[in-house]
């Protein structure tokens, strides 16, 4: 059975994810066999296995750190939300239904024994399991029904580090604070801190921890930078979805942040190229003159397109698209660019809606969700981007409506659009598009360098393993993880 270590955090976004990526990726390595695991994951960004299952973007890029395939084991429980109140609930990577909060509150009791099961199952094939809590393992009003934090901590009999955001301010009050709101069982098993985005002298901080540790009697194991890596974010609390005071490129690429907005991770390989600015917007004030949009795929396909609606975005595509440029449409964005959609079963928001009437398609949302992973070669399409017609492709296809075309990639003039998820991961794809913007505007491509999005990956988590190992008492950390609890 593997041996165990958990990364638990003050709040969300602390670094959470962050630290168990890198820490996967120094065991790696270091030459263990290690994997990622994440009870209950709550994200938007989602992704499909070989075996057709869905799981949480976050343990995909853990996996991917691992050097291993993502398997659905790696996360049980993903919660997707659909409005403010309630969630689509998928367990061992398919749905079984929308529950508001309060229902899948009375719920969960039911999943303790599968992820139990489930983790039990990954270790044995493992030799080290590196565990991600979610938000903080201080919410005293969840507590008795906790399976992601201290309560998985316990199935796990794992030892935990708690990290805190010191940019955010108010570190050393977080730390102690959650520290003081954990049962004496619960204290024991926390067997180090991290200070997360620090900026500045170490040295001027010392002092601090010092004093940190006599108050909660837990040792600080490292002091970790303000890091500027670029691997794949898990929601929509990411630096990435801000478009202020970004620099405008060669090619600007503005990408519509709906309410709802899933899979945004879709279009990092795009920002990635030399010369390109990709902005996520999220008021008509923000659009300005993109050379193209992009309407990203949504939880809430008709529930983001009312808001793109009354926002004024929809009447502001329509005369960018009367105006012959193009618009690239994903999964949900894809949807709404067709004439219309039904959701007869209330699987996201019920009734009938008109879309933007720019595609020819109709979208007709059933009870039966399509998740599984594509290959092939793109469908023949004309306008700007006819340079991908007959182009080799390979991602997945996640989403409970059926639009009535048997096509891959659907286009009308200069506006496109697809269900295929990672699409612009291919080199090829995301290269030529770049192409035939640049050649629009009268501008040569041959100095724009060719780009490997996986070659970029893998050069990241070295990158954060790097900086751990130069930050973190690793040998602190492996005296934890032989320990345990």
């Amino acid at each position: 059975m593997a041996k165990s270590i958990m990364i638990q955090g003050t709040t969300s976004n602390a670094g959470k994810s962050l630290v168990t990526a890198g820490l996967c990726r120094i065991f790696m390595q270091d030459g263990y066999k290690v994997a990622p695991f994440k009870s209950q994951n709550m994200a938007l960004n989602s992704f499909i296995t070989k075996d057709g299952h869905e799981m949480g973007r976050a343990q995909v890029m853990q996996a991917e750190a691992c050097g291993i395939d993502p398997d659905v084991r790696m996360n049980p429980v993903l919660l997707k939300p659909t409005s403010d109140e309630g969630s689509q609930v998928i367990v061992n990577g398919s749905p079984i239904g929308n529950m508001s909060a309060k229902d899948y509150f009375e719920y969960k009791n039911n999943l303790a024994g599968d992820i139990q099961k489930t983790y039990d199952s990954l270790a044995s094939e493992f030799d080290i399991i590196v565990i991600e809590g979610a938000g903080s393992p201080a919410e005293i009003n969840l507590k008795h029904q906790d399976i992601v934090n201290m309560g998985m901590a316990k199935m796990a009999k794992s030892p935990v580090l708690i990290v805190g955001d010191i940019d955010r301010g108010g570190v050393f009050a977080a730390l102690a604070g959650t520290m003081l709101l954990l049962d004496d069982d619960e204290k024991s098993m926390v067997k180090g801190t991290v200070i997360n985005k620090f900026r500045g002298d170490k040295s001027i901080l010392k002092p601090g921890l010092t004093m940190l540790e006599d108050i909660i009697h837990v040792p600080v194991v490292g002091v970790l930078p303000y890091l500027n890596i670029e691997i794949d974010d898990e929601d929509s609390l990411s630096d990435t979805l801000s478009s202020h005071n970004k620099t405008r490129g060669l090619i600007d690429i503005a990408v519509i942040r709906l309410p709802r907005i899933s899979n945004f991770t879709d279009f990092n390989p795009l920002q990635y190229i030399d010369g390109v600015s990709l902005r996520y917007v999220g008021s008509v004030s923000e659009l300005n003159s993109p050379d193209l949009i992009i309407i990203p795929g949504s939880k809430n396909t008709m529930g983001d397109l009312l808001w793109l609606r009354q926002s004024g975005f929809e009447a502001s595509i329509l005369k960018y698209v009367s105006e012959n440029k193009p618009v690239f449409g994903v999964c949900g964005g894809y949807q709404m660019l067709g004439t219309s959609l039904s959701d007869p079963h209330s699987v996201e928001f019920g009734g009938e809606m008109a879309g933007l009437g720019i595609l020819p398609f109709k979208t007709v949302f059933s009870k039966e969700k399509t998740q599984e992973q594509t290959t092939g070669k793109l469908d023949t399409v004309g306008g700007i981007f006819a340079s991908l017609s007959g182009l080799d492709f390979s991602g997945y296809e996640i989403h409970m409506g059926v639009s009535d075309t048997d096509k891959n990639i659907v286009n009308l003039g200069n506006v496109y659009g697809t269900y295929i998820h990672g699409i612009f991961d291919m080199q090829n794809i995301s290269k030529n598009i770049i192409k035939d913007l640049l050649n629009d505007k009268g501008l040569d491509f041959s100095n724009i360098e060719s780009f490997n999005i996986e070659e970029f990956k893998q050069s990241q988590y070295d990158i954060l393993a790097d900086s751990l190992r130069e930050a973190l008492d690793m040998d602190q950390i492996y005296k934890i993880l032989n320990e345990g609890v």
